[in-house]
């Protein structure tokens, strides 16, 4: 059954103080009612996040800063924590009482999280996105190689507003280590908006085996994919010079050359390994990297996942939201079954096609 919100009856002074909250027109019933409606019933944007800063750390209080002014997204959705900054873990005690305060500060129509800063990427076993969506539970991060928890988000392109319907809220790291990267990725977000961009998704399938695991995924994408769209699937370790780069996704523990390519405003990147969501300090290759090579999100778990290939994206699955007009936060999370592991980085309302519908 579709999951949904059913607005009730709104007296005329509920209605006076939905104004109040949602539109500077306040003075005007009517016009409130239609704020609050299409705050209901509209295409997930702007209205419909915070951001969320950690006040010890300037960096993620300028990253927060600049993001709000670019989505024009008001103080009140400003939403501040505070935690030692630089660690790549919170302990699940002090996550918890930060949980608890974001959830008592977020105002009621807000059903997604832009968290400003690059680390923490994890709290114990789950990635921080995962966390703060789902809150702690040992069964999205089965230890050893099992499969976790499944996403209630998961392929379900019904549910326009996941915090009315699921009680979940996605959240997806800014993630940037300096000023300058952090506005290089927001005004890659905001550029792609309405574009319908022309391009290509790449996808890989490289020469190691055990990070090869989504080329079933790889062929029907390509299968199930329309001609509008240009889906490539080369077998080969590694893309270079290309200019056209909406997609690339690949499994390695090191992707070379990438660098060299150019990425579309709203290009999505990832690649299958066990660590690349540890951002700050991985062994392997960090899902920052895309970001800094000019992708607009990416995506990586932050323990070992063993190789499922629910634990990381679809993209099929991605591609089939994002070209239908949602944004970027919620294709990608869309696309994953298992995200528990996860974290999910980037800049979340790229919205490249415009809604339909």
């Amino acid at each position: 059954m579709r999951a949904g919100v059913r607005l009730g009856l709104l007296t005329g002074a509920t209605l006076m103080l939905a104004g109040l909250v949602l539109s500077r027109d306040s003075a005007d019933p009517i016009r409130a009612f239609g704020s609050l409606r299409a705050l209901r019933r509209g295409p997930l944007d702007a209205r419909h996040l915070a951001v969320v800063v950690n006040a010890e750390d300037p960096l993620s209080e300028r990253i927060g800063r600049t993001y709000a002014e670019v989505r024009g997204i008001p103080p009140a959705r400003v939403l501040a924590v505070r935690f030692p900054p630089g660690r790549s873990e919170l302990s699940p005690q002090r996550f918890m009482q930060i949980r608890r305060r974001l959830l008592r500060d977020t105002p009621p129509q807000v059903q997604v999280y832009a968290l400003a800063w690059a680390a923490p990427y994890r709290v114990g076993c789950q990635s921080i996105t995962s966390a703060i969506a789902f809150g702690l539970n040992p069964a999205w991060c089965a230890q050893g190689c099992q499969v976790t928890r499944m996403s209630p988000y998961f392929a379900r392109g019904d549910v326009r507003r996941p915090w009315d319907a699921l009680r979940i809220r996605p959240a997806m790291l800014l993630a940037a280590t300096s000023p300058a990267e952090a506005r290089a990725l927001i005004a890659r977000g905001r550029a792609a908006d309405g574009t319908a961009p022309a391009g290509t998704v790449y996808l890989l399938s490289t020469s190691d085996y055990k990070r090869n695991v989504r080329l079933p995924l790889f062929t029907r994408t390509v299968r199930m994919t329309p001609p509008s769209l240009r889906v490539v699937l080369l077998q080969q370790d590694a893309l270079r010079d290309r200019r056209d780069v909406l997609g690339y996704f690949t499994g390695l523990q090191r992707v070379e050359g990438i660098g060299s390519n150019r990425f579309r405003p709203g290009a999505v990147a990832d690649h299958l390994t066990s660590l690349g969501g540890q951002l700050s300090d991985s062994p392997q290759m960090s899902a920052l990297r895309w970001l800094e090579a000019g992708a607009t999100a990416s995506y990586g778990t932050v323990v070992e996942p063993c190789s499922y290939p629910a634990k990381f994206p679809d993209p099929g699955l991605l591609f089939s939201y994002y070209r239908r007009g949602d944004t970027l936060i919620e294709a990608y999370w869309r696309s994953v079954a298992m995200p528990g592991q996860g974290v999910f980085i980037g800049e979340p309302l790229a919205r490249p096609w415009p809604p339909r519908g």
